[in-house]
């Protein structure tokens, strides 16, 4: 499908691109350009691209380019096709910088670091802006010495201004004397950053870049390159950046940045993070609640907004508690085995992994985390005899105990384990010591979980099964509350 500009023309398939540079893990800014490309794509009936610009060899590890799949691939973002990695492309990107200086659209500098190091200088010192003076730009290379190094600098335009139609931040506008000569090539050969993005994004066919608004300034540099070369200019569309609750650029000090923390460490879901980072900065109307398939029907750049989003945990975390209680039971009681796991600090067995997908349905309603949904089952897998938290052990005294007993006989006389008679059974039990059912749960939960919160105790009573249920019920009439 082709999208169209504002006045109708058609500028042909839609083609975005997510271009993170791998030195670190996928941060969770950087998710949210990628689901907005990734979304505008599909919206279109396009193409999503993926590119590591690794030419930063200092910093570029195999380690945060794993991570940054790894990341993309559990919030479903993968791109469509194989993945471009810009330092592979050196040799095309030098390709463009000689046919820019051989059209005349850049040139030979050889001024040295001294040199450079001293314009600074002398610009810091007058307040002016620092960039460099052109002193190269309509000079004769061969005024300079044999041999010397040079870089190549492209021939920024002086006069007039430059104009970004920005899908987002609308109409922004530079003056071209606010531009420098940059550089294209170093005195080694190889290509900055500036080139390499350009040439890219024009040979991957990229239609639409979409990016944080941290790089507006940036295009108007590019823009030089496109229209040095004759090539076809991108529509932009800057988005706002993510702040932390306190209005402050987010950063580590707001807590987890890196979308694996958010999987690993959090225990949040693939969609609920897609649904939550969709609506940071973006909207439709009141709906909150919005599935990757509406996402896909509804979105488009007109609902961006131009101010900086905050980023909210509650809300993640409330959003995540909803998508639990949708969630498949098989598809969580496998999430969560590993981390009840690590809290019991064994390994699961089959009828633990068993029990803990028939628990599910009792276990998420409450949860926001899967960590929770862990700490949740953990009476399901404890081995008796169970350790009890200070507030549980106060709970069974000597009129609880007894309570205990009474229930523990009524139980040891159901024929048949189910929810109904086991209901039956407890509240017959409070009625005839005249109780209130909560005086008669509160010690039961107690006794069988350790903890004075569980699930619902009938539900308790049912997943635990009769013997079981007996046996921690007899253990806890040893248990003392001082």
């Amino acid at each position: 499908m082709s999208a169209t500009t504002e006045n109708g023309t058609k500028t042909g398939p839609v083609v975005t691109r997510f271009a993170p540079s791998p030195t670190g893990y996928l941060h969770i800014g950087g998710a949210r350009t990628a689901l907005f490309n990734w979304l505008f794509a599909r919206h279109h009936g396009g193409k999503f691209l993926l590119r590591i610009e690794d030419t930063d060899r200092a910093r570029s590890t195999e380690a945060a380019i794993d991570a940054i799949f790894d990341g993309l691939d559990w919030l479903g973002l993968s791109g469509d096709e194989p993945p471009v990695f810009q330092f592979a492309r050196a040799a095309r990107h030098a390709e463009v910088a000689h046919a820019m200086l051989e059209a005349g659209h850049a040139y030979r500098c050889y001024a040295t670091p001294e040199e450079l190091a001293e314009l600074r200088e002398q610009q810091r010192a007058a307040k002016q802006p620092m960039r460099y003076d052109g002193r190269w730009r309509d000079r004769d290379p061969s005024e300079a010495p044999a041999g010397a190094p040079f870089v190549i600098r492209i021939k920024a335009p002086r006069e007039g201004e430059t104009v970004i139609e920005d899908a987002v931040q609308g109409r922004v506008v530079v003056q071209n004397a606010e531009l420098d000569d940059m550089i294209l090539l170093r005195s080694d050969g190889t290509p900055t950053y500036m080139l390499a993005v350009v040439v890219d994004d024009n040979d991957m066919g990229v239609t639409h870049v979409i990016r944080g608004d941290d790089h507006l300034n940036n295009a108007f540099r590019q823009l030089t390159i496109i229209k040095a070369m004759d090539w076809k200019v991108p529509v932009y569309a800057h988005i706002p950046l993510i702040h932390g609750a306190d209005g402050a650029k987010l950063s580590k000090r707001h807590g987890a940045l890196g979308v694996d923390a958010y999987r690993d460490d959090m225990g949040m879901l693939p969609e609920a993070v897609i649904n939550y980072l969709l609506r940071l900065g973006w909207g439709h109307g009141d709906e909150e609640i919005i599935s990757r398939e509406r996402a896909v029907e509804l979105f488009d750049l007109a609902g961006v907004g131009r101010s900086p989003s905050r980023f909210d945990i509650k809300k993640l975390e409330n959003l995540n508690g909803h998508y639990l209680r949708e969630a498949d039971d098989a598809r969580l009681a496998t999430l969560v085995a590993p981390r009840v796991a690590a809290l019991i600090g064994r390994e699961m067995s089959a009828n633990d992994s068993s029990l803990l997908a028939q628990a599910m349905p009792s276990l998420k309603p409450r949860a926001k985390t899967l960590d929770e949904i862990a700490d949740g089952a953990l009476f399901l897998v404890k081995q008796r005899p169970l350790d009890f938290d200070e507030k549980a052990a106060l709970l069974l005294d000597d009129a609880a105990r007894t309570l205990l007993q009474t229930t523990a006989d009524a139980l040891g006389q159901v024929p048949s384990w189910t929810m109904d008679a086991i209901e039956e059974t407890i509240r017959s039990v409070a009625e005839d010591a005249e109780l209130g059912l909560g005086k008669v749960a509160q010690p039961l939960r107690a006794a069988l979980t350790g903890r004075t919160t569980s699930p619902g105790i009938f539900d308790v009573l049912f997943l635990l099964g009769k013997d079981e249920t007996l046996l921690r019920l007899s253990d806890a009439q040893r248990v003392s509350a001082n």
